[in-house]
């Protein structure tokens, strides 16, 4: 039989009220991604974890702001407010995520040169992260996700779910999104094109 796993994505202190990227209403899911936790046999986490300097960063870019988008060498990209950085409090998971049954935690974004918001690619959409050659072998067939940010990391994870043949869905009411002119609805829809199911 077919096994089924939760991915929580981002669900860290930076993302949630008072972080460096907060998502309005971030830290209201945690009580719903917990109990999802508490339901699922397989649970895998996400966590954002940028080297200081990254060039995602809008520091990183003298003369350019947070939201701006940049041309890099893979595409273009959001420049973001430093967040998430390696060891740093905002980096941590949110306090009272109840996340200790994970069975894996996996890093993302960590490579300096390049930002990573999907669990499968980096955002280049070339470099794997591993994480559908570990759900292949681990015989699970089957992703729900859930967490931080809807229209981006969430969101750019599903739709990699779906293109590498995982039957997916996307618990929304355990969602928050950034909306960044009009994210929200965009990738809402592109996730409901690609088949991915949203609940």
């Amino acid at each position: 039989m077919a096994e089924d796993a939760l991915i929580v994505v981002d669900l860290q202190n930076d993302f949630c009220p008072g972080g460096a990227l907060a998502v309005e209403g971030g830290d209201e899911i945690v009580p719903i991604v917990n109990r999802l936790i508490e339901d699922s046999r397989h649970v895998i986490l996400t966590q954002d974890w940028h080297s200081a300097g990254h060039s995602s960063f809008a520091s990183s870019h003298p003369g350019k702001a947070a939201f701006q988008i940049v041309t890099m060498s893979y595409g273009e990209q959001t420049l973001w407010p430093d967040h998430c950085v390696q060891g740093s409090r905002g980096a941590d998971f949110h306090p009272d995520l109840r996340w200790t049954t994970a069975e894996l935690v996996l890093r993302k974004g960590f490579r300096r040169e390049i930002d990573s918001y999907s669990a499968f690619f980096e955002n280049d959409h070339r470099t794997s992260t591993g994480l559908a050659g570990y759900l292949r072998e681990r015989g699970i067939s089957k992703v729900s996700l859930c967490g931080l940010a809807t229209d981006f990391c969430v969101a750019f994870s599903a739709l990699d779910a779906v293109a590498q043949g995982f039957s997916t869905s996307v618990v929304l009411a355990a969602c928050r999104g950034i909306d960044l002119n009009g994210s929200l609805a965009a990738m809402t829809r592109r996730m409901h094109d690609a088949g991915v199911q949203l609940i």
